[in-house]
């Protein structure tokens, strides 16, 4: 299993048991990021070992192609020494050292792909974690939104039971009933509680006490004379005159 592979694998465990576990949204996101960050920095590790590892094939391969053709060349000198053993020997070398400085090179030239592949590979998880942060804080008010909506979700299912509002309205008719029982009692008390052909008398009494008040008034303000005589008028300039009197006057001007 390769480096993303198990780094994707580690993640997805990761996710899959915080969702289980049901937590809280925000603390959720906020862990994955924490745990990809853990994770990205352990693949970063692994794949600068790996470049590494491809720099020293590349150093191994230059150095037994130095020594190739430094072995060439020490079979050149033989050549001119007229050595020619020891020029045969050192071509079995430089044959040697060249045919694994090819070997080295075409290793290196492999592993150097798939280090070019992991970079790639490292720098797109890198932008998708970003990414992923830049999510987190639209992803979490999504979250609160969808708490609040669901809490009044349960508010309004909690309004719309009809036993709370039938209990009210019950307690009102209660209450009006208690109102309107106090009322006719009220009226029954009254009706009962003195004669009622006295409750007649004492209003015409009180009609005729108003008639002498009346009467009374009149004879102060000397519009009536004493002992009920004749009935006098405010006359012009304040006099009072009898009643008749005036009407003689008026009818002698005419």
């Amino acid at each position: 299993m390769g480096i993303f592979d198990r780094l994707s694998t580690l993640i997805r465990s990761n996710l899959n048991d915080l969702i289980s576990r049901a937590e809280n949204p925000e603390k959720m996101l906020h862990q994955l990021i924490a745990d990809m960050r853990t994770q990205l920095a352990k693949a970063k590790q692994e794949v600068a070992a790996a470049i590494a590892d491809e720099k020293k094939l590349q150093s191994d391969a230059d150095n037994l192609k130095k020594q190739a053709e430094d072995w060439e060349r020490r079979a050149m000198l033989a050549v001119q020494e007229n050595r020619d053993d020891l020029a045969k020997q050192a071509l079995v070398r430089y044959n040697e050292s060249l045919q694994g400085a090819q070997q080295l090179q075409e290793t290196w030239v492999k592993h150097k792909a798939e280090t070019e592949a992991l970079k790639a590979s490292l720098r797109q998880l890198n932008d998708k974690i970003e990414e992923a942060k830049r999510k987190k804080n639209i992803l979490v008010a999504r979250a609160k939104r969808a708490e609040a909506q669901q809490r009044i979700q349960d508010t309004m299912s909690g309004l719309s039971d009809k036993s709370a509002f039938e209990s009210f309205e019950r307690m009102a008719e209660k209450i009006e009933a208690n109102e309107r029982k106090a009322i006719a009692a009220a009226e029954l008390s009254a009706e009962f509680s003195g004669d009622t052909l006295m409750q007649q008398f004492q209003a015409l009494e009180y009609k005729g006490s108003a008639d002498q008040q009346l009467l009374a008034l009149k004879t102060k303000m000397g519009l009536l004379a004493p002992g009920g005589g004749g009935a006098k008028q405010i006359g012009k300039g304040g006099e009072i005159q009898d009643a008749e009197l005036v009407e003689d006057d008026d009818s002698h001007k005419s």
